[in-house]
Formats: C-alpha cells, sequence, structure tokens
C-alpha cells in the first residue's frame, strides 16, 4: 500500500472535517424565529437604515440571540386574512366558514437564529426588543406571519 504524502493528508483530514462540520450545523437544537411582514410603501430610506442598523444590533444586545438574517423575500407570500365572524368560526374548529376575506403581500422576512425556546420567551420582554419594534415599526404595515422553527 503506498503512503500518502503530508501535504494530501492534511487537505484530506481538511476537507473531512469541513464536511462533518457542516453536517453537524444542521441538526443542532436552536431555534429559529422567522416572520414575513408588509412594507409601509412611503417608508423613507432614512427608515429602512435604521431597521437595518437595529436589526444589525439584536445578536450583541439579546441573550441568546446569535444570529438574524433578512431582506426581501424572492416572490412575496399572500396571506388571505378573514372577517372577524369568520375567524371566529374557523378558530372555534369549524372546517370552512363563510365571510369577507382580506388578501395581503409580504415582500419582506426575518429569521433570527435563538439558542433555544427560553430565548425567545425572554426575547420579547428584553428592553433592547422594545428599542428594536420603534425601528421596525416605522417599515412595516402592522400584522406579520410567524413561525418558529425548532432544530432536532
Amino acid at each position: 500500500m503506498r503512503k500518502l504524502c503530508p501535504v494530501i493528508r492534511l487537505a484530506s483530514c481538511l476537507a473531512g472535517l469541513l464536511l462533518l462540520a457542516g453536517g453537524l450545523s444542521a441538526g443542532e437544537k436552536k431555534l429559529m424565529h422567522c416572520f414575513a411582514f408588509t412594507a409601509i410603501e412611503n417608508a423613507s430610506d432614512a427608515d429602512w437604515q435604521a431597521f437595518f442598523r437595529a436589526t444589525d444590533a439584536l445578536p450583541g444586545k439579546i441573550p441568546g440571540l446569535t444570529k438574524v438574517w433578512y431582506g426581501k423575500l424572492r416572490s412575496p407570500l399572500p396571506q388571505f386574512m378573514p372577517d372577524a365572524k369568520a375567524r371566529k368560526e374557523l378558530a372555534g374548529g369549524a372546517k370552512s366558514a363563510t365571510g369577507e376575506v382580506t388578501r395581503v403581500q409580504r415582500q419582506w422576512g426575518v429569521c433570527m437564529e435563538m439558542n433555544d425556546e427560553a430565548t425567545l420567551k425572554a426575547y420579547a420582554a428584553d428592553p433592547a426588543h422594545k428599542e428594536w419594534m420603534d425601528a421596525y415599526s416605522k417599515v412595516r404595515v402592522p400584522g406579520t406571519t410567524t413561525f418558529d422553527i425548532l432544530g432536532r
């Protein structure tokens, strides 16, 4: 059997470690808190820049919030909103309801990587969250489409 030269051995080991590291991140037991929102049409560039700065600063201000991603959605996400009567029927377990439905488009999204569910619970009460909400409220129409992904 032929011996590999030290450079090839080192390169093979590094490649193996990189592959292993990439696979480990997919199974981390973190929480991803994501939401899509509808932008305010007349939000100023200054409002958007303040939102970007405030969002970028969150990982340094809220313990357990490790990363943020944000941007325009590749394609708008339609959201259908039933009127109060139909919403009440559906919330009560009805499979269908009749009523007026409003359609909104979500054009932007934010995802926040958090260490765990405890971080998500603490996040809303953190003073840095209120500061961030002040900037966020100037670029979005009230209401979001929110979901959380739990790592396995």
